[in-house]
């Protein structure tokens, strides 16, 4: 049995979900595939069960109700995982943003390299991104470096999506407590990791925007991201991280 998974959050992804796992599994290291799935109507969820017979073993979907977020899919495919015995868990895109040639390069940064946690990153190397509008590049890029203000954490990109865990980071943190349902939820999650001292480091990775179905952007996520995270950072002070 492999020692990865690779989480994959899905809703309404028919056109991006069968490349982006046979893009997984053609990679020279073994990953296993969760894709978490929230009750997608366009047949997301069917196709991923059409896959298993061929990814027998290494394929997997955990079916949900209704759509609730991408924070509260993460938790539940994070709980999914710990239950078993994988010891790296990633978070990874549906469309194609993340590159999955890059899953060897964050896996290795964990478990070669040391880090606990390992972010796909953006902004640590300029501003590597392909496909998006300037006034989109400005506010992503822009709210990193709020949110590196605020938080005072050493972390170029704050709110990227594209991660590795070590399992002892998910079980340290409790995941129950996480409360950001948008995109702010990766800025808390790796708030979580920071303040209980887990080593941390950014890889550069080539961002590139999806050329396949929609994105999922709103104005209410981002102003969770911008606004939320004033009210996470003083919570903390009254906070134990031990």
């Amino acid at each position: 049995m492999t020692d990865a998974i690779v989480i994959i959050p899905t809703y309404n992804e028919i056109e991006n979900i069968e490349p982006i796992i046979k893009a997984v599994f053609a990679q020279d290291e073994w990953f296993h595939i969760l894709v978490v799935d929230d009750n997608s109507p366009d047949g997301t969820p069917q196709r991923v069960e059409a896959l298993q017979s061929e990814f027998k073993g290494k394929l997997f979907i955990l079916n949900r109700k209704k759509k609730q977020g991408l924070g509260r899919a993460y938790i539940a495919g994070f709980e999914w995982c710990l239950a078993k015995d994988y010891a790296y868990i990633f978070e990874m895109d549906a469309d194609f943003s993340h590159n999955p040639k890059d899953l060897v390069r964050l896996y290795k940064a964990c478990k070669v390299d040391g880090a606990d946690v390992a972010i796909g990153s953006r902004y640590v190397k300029g501003v590597n991104v392909v496909n998006w509008p300037m006034s989109r590049i400005i506010l992503s890029y822009g709210a990193s470096k709020y949110v590196r203000f605020i938080t005072r954490m050493n972390i170029h990109d704050t709110t990227a999506g594209f991660v590795c865990y070590k399992r002892e980071v998910l079980e340290a943190i409790n995941l129950k407590s996480i409360k950001f349902l948008g995109y702010a939820f990766q800025i808390e999650m790796k708030f979580n990791a920071y303040k209980r001292g887990f080593k941390i480091v950014e890889i550069p990775v080539i961002f590139t925007d999806r050329t396949r179905g929609k994105s999922k952007m709103s104005g209410g996520i981002i102003s969770e991201a911008i606004f939320g995270v004033i009210n996470m950072k003083w919570k903390s002070f009254f906070k134990s991280y031990s």
